[in-house]
């Protein structure tokens, strides 16, 4: 084992990651290092590098150089290890058609060495998990796309697996299998189980993931856990002020407010930035209250996911 012993025990960890398609670089020296218990969502535009990515972790792809591990297996050395430590979930993956639900799980139930009793409850507790108990009779072929995705997934944690690699696992999904999926998700967190998620739907990664990437043109341009980088983002407070009257009427008095900058009203709210600390924008309340304004609602709009990619500036493609 090198790399530092693993950085401290990092469940995924890769060291001057590089991947290249004959004369096109798709990753560029990626460092890239992941806790137990971590959910990082992996983001970019498309063309960021980030599926050559999962794919060098789920030992489908040699790098070009550079070190990766997994579970503190050295893919290398011993990729059977990795494996043995790997759920991966491609997007869009295909199933047996000819086979029940039940019986494709059984399949890799028997594939990952569970036998009798252990394999026929496991089936079982994966198809509870993704809530396809009612489906287990019918044909893996006849699912919806939504449902061949929570099917994916179930066959995904069959093994219990300490390190998962989802691409895109919500694709497909109604909106209720997203909750089921971002709770799921949670729960295994909590586990101690490490998930790398790979989504270009934003708004469901920072429902779930505690950490997240932003690739661009194959590097890395940011990584870490998503409060401390929307700390570092130094953004100015959006603050959304609801009244009980047109808000077009109250932007000029606004403006005239310390700290208080890009006002703008949308029927019945006003939309401003806020340079001031929680302190701050409390005396603002006050003061505003204390004018007479008709205030009815008074929030701050959390940054996000969103927010930390554009921060970033990873607009383009490779």
């Amino acid at each position: 084992m090198s790399s530092e012993s693993v950085s401290r025990g990092a469940m995924i960890h890769t060291a001057d990651l590089r991947v290249d398609y004959d004369d096109f670089t798709a990753v560029h020296a990626l460092d890239l290092e992941i806790q137990a218990g971590e959910v990082y969502g992996l983001i970019g535009p498309n063309g960021a590098g980030k599926t050559s990515t999962i794919k060098v972790l789920a030992t489908l792809m040699e790098p070009t150089y550079g070190e990766v591990f997994i579970a503190g297996c050295d893919v290398a050395v011993d990729p059977a290890g990795a494996r043995a430590a790997l759920g991966y979930m491609p997007d869009l993956a295909p199933v047996y058609d000819d086979l029940k639900v039940w019986e494709f799980l059984d399949v890799f139930a028997r594939a990952h060495g569970l036998t009798g009793d252990a394999r026929r409850t496991r089936v079982e507790e994966v198809l509870a998990a993704v809530s396809l108990t009612d489906k287990r009779e019918a044909m893996a072929g006849s699912l919806s796309r939504g449902m061949t995705q929570r099917l994916v997934l179930a066959k995904t944690l069959l093994h219990r697996p300490q390190v998962m690699l989802l691409d895109e696992p919500a694709s497909g999904l109604d909106p209720v299998a997203r909750i089921e999926l971002r709770d799921l998700l949670r729960r295994l967190s909590g586990e101690g189980h490490t998930v790398l998620v790979s989504s270009h739907i934003l708004t469901e990664l920072s429902g779930f993931c505690t950490s997240v990437g932003v690739m661009e043109k194959g590097r890395m341009k940011v990584s870490g856990a998503i409060d401390q980088l929307v700390k570092q983002m130094n953004r100015t407070r959006r603050l959304s002020v609801e009244l009980l009257e047109p808000a077009g009427g109250f932007v000029e008095q606004m403006q005239g407010y310390a700290g208080v900058s890009a006002v703008s009203a949308d029927q019945m709210t006003l939309e401003m930035d806020f340079a001031g600390d929680p302190a701050d924008a409390a005396g603002l309340l006050r003061t505003l209250i204390g004018e007479g304004l008709p205030v009815i609602g008074f929030a701050e709009r959390k940054l996000g996911v969103e927010d930390i990619m554009l921060d970033a500036g990873a607009t383009d493609v490779s």
